[in-house]
């Protein structure tokens, strides 16, 4: 399988071909942009595998609103780090992405806690996991949730079918409860 060679055009012939919808203005777009895009967008957003589909929809939005462009205003380029930073920004400020952060295991949030901050945590050291391993099993499962996995107390009452007081209640008596052991 032979490689397809990159294709460049000048920026004037670039903006005559995406303006005609031309299937090599598309080819060329990916080829000259992509690197410079998928950097403004991991800059922002972290996870390369997020990044890349970010990278997808600015090429795609880019392709689909070619028409909302004007040379008068600014440079091609210009005009499509605007979109690639603005698609990163409201990927990072979606619902589903953080809840899908807030998901993480627990072990994965010490990990990086401890790269970012070079750091060495263990909590069986403090005898933590024993304190919690001895609160009834109603309130380990609220402190899991809402410490250790980002919950809101509505998401852990909806996720535990239990009212919003009755939340709040086993928390607070479980941190009253993890609270003797250290006074």
């Amino acid at each position: 399988m032979s490689r397809r060679q990159k294709i460049s055009l000048s920026e004037e012939d670039l903006i005559a071909a995406l303006g005609k919808r031309e299937k090599i203005a598309a080819e060329a777009l990916y080829d000259m942009y992509s690197a410079s895009l998928f950097g403004v967008i991991s800059r922002i957003v972290i996870d390369t595998a997020i990044a890349e589909d970010v990278l997808q929809d600015t090429f795609v939005k880019i392709w689909n609103s070619f028409a909302s462009y004007s040379a008068e205003k600014g440079r091609l380029f210009t005009w499509m780090v605007n979109i690639a930073r603005n698609l990163a920004i409201d990927k990072i400020r979606s619902k589903d992405f953080k809840n899908q952060n807030k998901n993480q295991e627990l072990e994965n949030n010490v990990t990086f806690i401890d790269e970012k901050r070079n750091t060495v945590y263990n909590p069986e050291l403090l005898g933590l996991k024993d304190l919690v391993e001895k609160l009834n099993p109603e309130q380990k499962s609220i402190l899991d949730l809402v410490y250790f996995k980002g919950y809101t107390h509505v998401e852990a009452a909806d996720e535990l079918g239990v009212p919003l007081g009755t939340i709040k209640t086993r928390l607070r008596m479980a941190i009253v409860q993890l609270r003797k052991n250290f006074n």
